[in-house]
């Protein structure tokens, strides 16, 4: 597993991605195998559309698409009733190195969305 070198970095590309979560995990982010970049999520927010609560857990994968071990970083966190809660910003930024992924499930189908920001570096 490369670790590019940050200080050599030659491209930074910015990439934004929606998904409608469901009670199977979702991908968010991926970083494949041998990609040769890093991923810096930059911001996460994740929102209720329901008129009830909704549990949320986002999950650190220490493999590719979802796979290996789940490490969360939120578990069965309640998101409030139509509202909007930001779960990473810039100051909780953090890095995918390759064959990593990030992934979140809702306790509920329908109810929640998460919008991701993140940067693939090279």
């Amino acid at each position: 597993m490369a670790n590019p070198n940050l200080a050599a970095v030659t491209s930074i590309l910015g990439n934004v991605g929606n998904v409608a979560l469901t009670t199977s995990a979702q991908s968010l982010a991926n970083n494949a195998v041998s990609s040769g970049t890093i991923l810096k999520i930059e911001s996460m927010i994740i929102a209720n559309s329901t008129a009830s609560p909704v549990t949320v857990t986002v999950n650190i994968y220490n493999a590719a698409a979802l796979g290996g071990t789940a490490f969360p970083i939120a578990s069965a966190l309640s998101i409030p009733a139509n509202s909007s809660f930001p779960l990473v910003d810039k100051s909780t930024s953090f890095y995918l190195m390759e064959n990593m992924s990030l992934g979140a499930l809702a306790g509920s189908n329908s109810a929640l969305t998460m919008t991701t920001t993140w940067e693939v570096m090279s």
